[in-house]
């Protein structure tokens, strides 16, 4: 006798169905799951015996095997425990084989027969309904979460009994018990900020504002109580919305991450991440053991990876973002197959002067010898640097700063405006913002008589040649800021200027 229905296995944020085949066999009383599954899906094991047991249903005595199909398919997770448990129950005729065959079941099994909802019921949806199963069973407490995906018919349950009382069971033993709601993992709240807030720091405003219209990363040096924190904070406040595919990806994440409350409906705002410090580099960039889970630049997807303090971060951690930087990913191999996380964020650093903090203005305050301060500074490897447009020096806010100080709705109506230049430019290229732009495109777009400035400073070596490139897509976010159809010498120099921290010749 087999049974047969179907759940998904997720390698990243790409979901494959899987049929989750039973077979009951005239034997000694055995129970086997094939199919590569891991640790926690050979648990599965237990658990399902004993919801069902605890469901009021009989468990068959007979040779129990399980497969997961395709078999060279790595699965991990406890996801397909409600699969499992259905086709077993379809092996056994307890329930009507034909209806469980015909739905995608996804769900966590508890020993008294609740269904536990799971991490990455989105992206496991999306994979359903794309592969022509739009008929999904999921835990009551991820029910709106499934509901998200258009075209899903999603039938939630929050217990085994009622979905064998569901495909034509009576004997189940009704529910007495509380759907289990999901934990959601709070996510930092910026939508109550205001950059408005932040007094004085008129340059540093700006290039927040120059790095908000052209997606470009920033460096912010200076002492600590100087703003820097504050104003990375207030970067999502003047960013547009996400875009629809943006939205779908970043909430994506969010789901695998288990940091997505559905209430909410998709991400639309960009998601601003902060990692301490002391945050390893699987936690910043992802990784695990076996299937490698979503890290800090993933969750930033669409919106802000923070790091202050940042040559206090690892060497290996800060090293380990070059990649992502470049290529708005990050391909994740582990033992048991390759995962693939979008990563395309705006990465803001904030370093002190010094280690003690104080070598600003004539330095006489800082304590800190020569080479402790080339050492400090010299955990951003050069490399790393050459990646960020923007490096900006933070200075102490004084006293008599302006009081009123513009608000993020008039800085993020700027940023939509210059947005919209760049999208209907670079649309028909694949790019939505200045910062993808390729240097292709950059150097025969822009006007010959302003490109002076950046190969001068190129032969000097001032400039490597993707410094000339990012220098050019600030110059190119300068001009839509203002207006102008094409960036003039004055953009090109305040490019330079904000990158190499000197005023342009």
């Amino acid at each position: 006798m087999i049974g047969r229905t179907r759940s998904i296995a997720l390698a990243g944020l790409t979901g494959h169905v899987i049929d989750v085949e039973a077979h009951l066999a005239a034997s000694l009383p055995a129970f086997a799951i094939v199919g590569l599954p891991d640790a926690s899906l050979s648990e599965s094991r237990d658990r399902v015996r004993a919801a069902v047991t605890s469901s009021g249903l009989a468990w068959p005595t007979r040779r129990i095997t399980v497969n997961l199909s395709p078999a060279s398919l790595p699965k991990s997770g406890s996801m397909t425990d409600l699969a499992i448990a259905v086709s077993v129950m379809a092996a056994a005729g307890m329930v009507d084989a034909a209806t469980a065959s015909r739905a995608v079941h996804l769900g966590e099994l508890g020993l008294d027969g609740r269904v536990r909802p799971v991490r990455g019921v989105l992206p496991a949806v999306v994979a359903a309904v794309g592969s022509g199963c739009p008929r999904v069973v999921v835990p009551a407490g991820n029910a709106e979460e499934a509901r998200l995906v258009p075209g899903a018919q999603v039938h939630a349950v929050a217990s085994l009994a009622d979905l064998a009382r569901d495909y034509g069971n009576d004997e189940a033993r009704p529910s007495s018990t509380e759907p289990v709601v999901a934990p959601v993992i709070a996510r930092h709240a910026v939508d109550a900020l205001d950059l408005a807030e932040v007094r004085g720091q008129h340059e540093a405003r700006w290039a927040l504002e120059v790095a908000a219209a052209g997606g470009h990363h920033l460096l912010m040096l200076g002492p600590p109580g100087a703003g820097k924190t504050m104003l990375a904070a207030r970067l999502p406040t003047i960013l547009p919305n996400l875009s629809a595919a943006d939205a779908v990806a970043a909430t994506a994440v969010h789901s695998l991450a288990g940091t997505f409350d559905p209430e909410q409906g998709l991400l639309s705002r960009p998601p601003f991440e902060a990692p301490h410090h002391s945050a390893s580099a699987a936690s910043i960039v992802g990784g695990g053991s076996l299937m490698a889970r979503p890290g800090a630049i993933s969750r930033a997807h669409g919106g802000v990876l923070f790091l202050d303090e940042a040559p206090e971060f690892a060497t290996r951690v800060l090293q380990t973002l070059r990649q992502p930087l470049e290529d708005g990913e990050v391909v994740l191999h582990r033992a048991q197959g390759a995962a693939r996380y979008p990563a395309r964020f705006q990465l803001v650093l904030a370093a002190n002067p010094c280690p003690c903090g104080r070598y600003y203005g004539t330095g006489a305050d800082c304590s800190c010898t020569p080479m402790a301060r080339r050492r400090y500074m010299g955990r951003l490897s050069g490399p790393l640097l050459d990646r960020i447009d923007l490096h900006v020096d933070v200075q102490p806010v004084r006293r008599d700063a302006e009081e009123e100080a513009e608000s993020s709705a008039r800085v993020a109506e700027r940023v939509r405006i210059a947005r919209g230049a760049m999208t209907e430019r670079l649309s028909a290229h694949g790019w939505q913002v200045n910062s993808q732009a390729n240097g292709v495109w950059l150097r025969a777009n822009t006007p010959r008589e302003v490109m002076r400035p950046v190969y001068a400073a190129m032969d000097r070596g001032a400039l490597t040649a993707r410094g000339v490139d990012r220098a050019l897509r600030v110059a190119w976010t300068l001009a839509d800021l203002e207006g102008a159809p094409t960036p003039a010498l004055g953009h090109v120099n305040q490019a330079m200027t904000l990158r190499t921290r000197e005023v342009a010749a």
